[in-house]
């Protein structure tokens, strides 16, 4: 329903809900954030701020009670608490349900099983001792890859593990899964909305380069460079996967392409995804404005690519911490086809997300050839630093 009136509740008030809100104020919708504290990035931009712990029950539940729909910008919230507003007649996406399976990745990993969508071999462990355990009696070879079931995202809870030495040094310890390493050609990522009418859009996919130390993505691409098989093969794939998984919003499906031309899911997030920033400014339709028609069962828009974008995120330097300076900006800005986007976080820690570029061109080399330039160019330091 279009209404400038309804209130929109979203649990989370960093950068994917800020640029909500920016996408938001187009429509003149009210979007209200929970999170601890308003000096967060969406704080400095939305209709209104309560401090409070999204992932506290009373908290999210306190902070619904007045909100038509509720939405967000992380995974890891209190859905006991979501669960109560739907019973008491609030609109929730995505569901409870559905978020209960994807911030657990071992629930998530069974469900792909469980819907026979391919994704690679795994075993769930109820702590890293059994890990070990099922290593020295061969049933897990390395390498693999060890995930945290709980509480992982932007490279956290993530260990890949090739040699004997890591056993001891990078095992991560608690409740987790091991994967099977997938002979990866090319990490992909493929944005799906769905609305209640069961209509669904997706985005081309995007083809991902991964910082080798924070496990972050470094340079996104798109549209990808694979064949239009593969292609239509990856975006009927997410339609499938938020599908099965009955979701309105926005579901970002990260998968493997292996060398073998198999696509696997490795994960997916139930919001706008960091895969999907280049569209703000190479795309009809954003995700962030997407999101919101989704949610509010909308008209999907369109989700073609305007033009061939590249996506560079603006990461902390190593050896970076305080008060952010930003080296190289305008000679970025001097450049045509070049968008800064600056979170508003105000300070600076290696490898924290402080904002991205978006670079568009003529065609896919054209942008890999300025989104390096921009690399080299645009610095996230400390003001101590200078």
């Amino acid at each position: 329903m279009f209404s400038t009136s309804q209130k929109i509740g979203v649990l989370g008030g960093g950068q994917l809900g800020k640029m909500l809100c920016l996408a938001a104020a187009d429509w003149d919708f009210q979007l209200y954030i929970l999170d601890k504290s308003p000096e967060y990035p969406a704080g400095k931009v939305c209709a209104g701020f309560t401090s409070g712990d999204f992932k506290n029950y009373d908290d999210v539940l306190a902070f619904g009670m007045d909100k038509d729909i509720l939405t967000i910008e992380i995974e890891h919230v209190n859905t006991d608490a979501l669960r109560e507003l739907e019973r008491l007649g609030k609109t929730v996406h995505p569901s409870p349900a559905a978020l209960d399976i994807i911030k657990d990745k071992g629930a998530q990993k069974e469900f792909y099983r469980d819907h026979n969508i391919p994704a690679t071999r795994f075993e769930l462990f109820s702590s890293e001792r059994d890990l070990k355990e099922a290593v020295r009696a061969g049933r897990w070879r390395l390498p693999f890859v060890q995930k945290t079931r709980t509480a992982g995202y932007d490279g956290r809870g993530v260990a890949v593990l090739r040699e004997p030495a890591d056993m001891d040094s990078k095992l991560l310890s608690g409740a987790c899964l091991a994967e099977e390493m997938a002979s990866i050609r090319t990490e992909l990522a493929v944005i799906a909305a769905r609305n209640a009418a069961g209509e669904v859009a997706v985005f081309p996919p995007v083809e991902m380069d991964v910082h080798p130390e924070a496990n972050l993505v470094e340079l996104l691409l798109c549209p990808a460079r694979v064949s239009p098989l593969v292609m239509a093969e990856a975006e009927a794939l997410a339609e499938r996967v938020i599908r099965a998984f009955d979701i309105c919003g926005l579901l970002a499906v990260e998968m493997f392409l292996t060398h073998d031309g198999q696509l696997l899911v490795n994960e997916v997030a139930p919001r706008p995804h960091n895969s999907g920033h280049h569209t703000i400014d190479s795309a009809p339709t954003s995700q962030f404005q997407q999101h919101l028609r989704a949610i509010c069962n909308l008209p999907l828009g369109p989700t073609e690519q305007l033009a061939p974008a590249a996506m560079v995120n603006l990461l902390g330097e190593p050896g970076h911490n305080g008060p952010v300076y930003y080296e190289g900006v305008e000679k970025c800005l001097a450049m045509e086809g070049v968008y800064v986007h600056l979170y508003g976080k105000t300070t600076t820690s290696p490898f924290r997300k402080m904002g991205h570029v978006t670079v568009t061109g003529a065609t896919p080399e054209a942008v890999i050839q300025k989104a390096e330039t921009v690399k080299n160019t645009l610095k996230v330091l400390s003001l101590d630093s200078r």
